[in-house]
This record gives structure tokens, C-alpha cells and sequence, in this order.
């Protein structure tokens, strides 16, 4: 055995040694003949194991608004979001950035998912990838990762090299720094800023972290994006004020929710929508401030895009 080839074997050794300690990847004897059942037996197991994932997540709250509210501060400086993850983790993080700039009008590069193995790693395996810590510096040194930016890391086992080491390159730069996993005790979480740990339990499927897991996750991501961009006045209400309307089916929801916030004709809201290019915020201003679209631009600018206080200020 050459040298190269014992140092292969001690760090397989030490990787196994790691697996068999993490919750994710625990082996569940009671299920050992789980491929016996009937398909409507197996769907219920699932459906039972998917029901104790929120109340994993609601255990860990006060972790996550933490983190949204030092997002949202960094952000409204200017500062962008960026997920750092590989496999599903990865996934997760560029499926949760991608749906930012429709939902809340969001400059695509405000809100980035880079993922071990770059975008063919989306669709396919990209072998390795994930464990170079390296890799992950060098996508997020593309970046120009800066102080006023956050950088979550997403790993399921919390020991992913990539994830951990683009929050220790992002902690380096001066950036605030959140590690999204779901075992206890986690390298990632004690790399980062902000260490949020979803402990969902053994899965289903010895080590298959894209049910439970994956699902801490989507839920974890759900909260951070659509919280921070109501703390950054992205929403009126419950209502999506800058949706970007890019299709058919998005001017039609522009126009519900400026009658939704405003109880408008449809004459005074296309008349509106016009006047402001399409943009819903201003748009709703413009009705209920009873401003100009010029001065409905101008009120928002000094608001920072918060439409409760342009209206505020439109009404002294």
C-alpha cells in the first residue's frame, strides 16, 4: 500500500467515525423491513416522520429571528444575501435566492445561492465538490464577499467542508455569518455567527437528509428571506408590494393586490399602474397618498422603499 493510498484509508476511517455520530445519518432498526409494507403504509410512516418537522424548527425561533434581524440591518446598508451549500443544502439555497427578484423585486444579484460544483451541480452530482473548503472560498472571493454582506452556510450533517469553510472565508472578510444544520454540537454552527441547529432525528432512509432535513431546511430558508424582506418593507400587509410583474398571471396579482390595499376601481388602478410604470408600491401610493407618480418615487426614495411611511409622510 503506497502512502497516498494509507492516507486515503485513515481519512475514509475518520469520516466514518464522524457519520456514525450525527443524528442524520443514525441507522433505525425498527425500520429494517420498511420495503416490506404495503405503499399506503409506507406513505403514512412518511407523513408521520414530515409532521414532527415544524416543531423541531419552532424550537429553535428565537435563533432564527436573531439572525433575520442582523440580515435585515446588514441588507438595508446595501448588503447582499448569499447561501453556500452543496447537494440538497446547496439546491436549497439556489432554489430560495432564485424566487427572490419575482416575489420581492430584488436585484438578482441581492440575493445569490452558490452551491459546491457551480450550476451543473443544480441538476446533477458534482463528485467531490463538497468537500473542498477551498472551492468554497474561491466562489465566494468571486463575489467580493464584504463586510456589510451575509453569508449562510446550509449542511444537513453541519460538517460539509464547503459550507464550513465559505462561512469561515465570509467570517474572515467580515461578514456576518448563519449555519444552517440539523445536528447538535455542529462545526458549522460554531464557525458562524449565528449557529441555528434543526435536529429532526434519523431519517426514514438511513442518512437520506433530503426528506426531514431538506425540509428543516426549505422551512429555515422560507423564514429568513420572506422575514428580512418584510423588515426591508418589501410587503404592505400581508401583501407582496413589489412582486415584478414579468408574466401574464403576475400583472393580474399586481393589480388584485393594488385593489386589495386600496378598494380601487379597476379604471383608477390601471390608470395608477401606468402612471408608475407597473409598480405596485408606488402605485398604491399614488391612490391612497393621493400623490403624483413622481412624488409617489420621491416619497419612497426618502422612505427607503417603506410604503407605511411614505404614506406617512404624504399625509403631513
Amino acid at each position: 500500500m503506497t502512502s497516498a493510498d494509507s492516507a486515503a484509508e485513515q481519512d475514509s476511517t475518520r469520516l466514518r467515525a464522524q457519520l456514525d455520530t450525527l443524528t442524520t445519518e443514525a441507522f433505525r432498526p425498527e425500520l429494517a423491513e420498511i420495503d416490506r409494507l404495503g405503499t399506503l403504509d409506507i406513505a403514512r410512516l412518511m407523513n408521520a416522520e414530515d409532521a414532527a418537522v415544524p416543531a423541531a424548527v419552532a424550537g429553535r425561533l428565537p435563533q432564527i429571528a436573531a439572525a433575520i434581524d442582523a440580515i435585515a440591518a446588514r441588507m438595508s446598508r446595501g448588503g447582499r444575501l448569499v447561501y453556500a451549500g452543496a447537494g440538497t443544502a446547496g439546491r436549497l439555497g439556489v432554489l430560495d435566492a432564485s424566487e427572490c427578484p419575482p416575489t420581492f423585486n430584488t436585484r438578482p444579484e441581492q440575493v445569490v445561492g452558490v452551491i459546491a460544483g457551480g450550476p451543473e451541480a443544480v441538476v446533477s452530482s458534482v463528485e467531490g465538490a463538497e468537500d473542498s473548503a477551498e472551492l468554497a472560498a474561491r466562489d465566494l472571493d468571486r463575489l467580493g464577499i464584504g463586510p456589510d454582506d451575509t453569508v449562510i452556510g446550509v449542511s444537513a450533517s453541519g460538517r460539509t467542508p464547503y459550507a464550513v469553510g465559505a462561512v469561515e472565508y465570509a467570517r474572515r472578510r467580515g461578514a456576518l455569518t448563519v449555519g444552517l444544520s440539523c445536528n447538535t454540537g455542529s462545526a458549522l454552527a460554531a464557525a458562524a455567527d449565528h449557529g441555528i441547529e434543526v435536529v429532526v432525528g434519523p431519517e426514514l432512509l438511513t442518512g437520506s437528509t433530503r426528506l426531514k432535513a431538506g425540509t428543516a431546511q426549505k422551512l429555515v430558508l422560507n423564514m429568513i428571506s420572506t422575514i428580512t424582506m418584510i423588515r426591508l418593507g418589501k410587503t404592505f400587509g400581508n401583501l407582496m408590494v413589489d412582486v415584478r410583474a414579468s408574466n401574464d398571471k403576475l400583472r393580474a396579482r399586481s393589480r388584485r393586490i393594488v385593489f386589495l390595499a386600496t378598494g380601487a376601481s379597476d379604471e383608477r388602478i390601471e390608470s395608477a399602474l401606468a402612471a408608475t410604470d407597473g409598480e405596485v408600491k408606488n402605485a398604491i401610493l399614488t391612490i391612497l397618498g393621493g400623490v403624483d407618480a413622481p412624488t409617489a418615487g420621491k416619497l419612497l426614495g426618502e422612505a427607503n422603499g417603506h410604503l407605511r411611511a411614505a404614506l406617512d409622510a404624504a399625509a403631513r
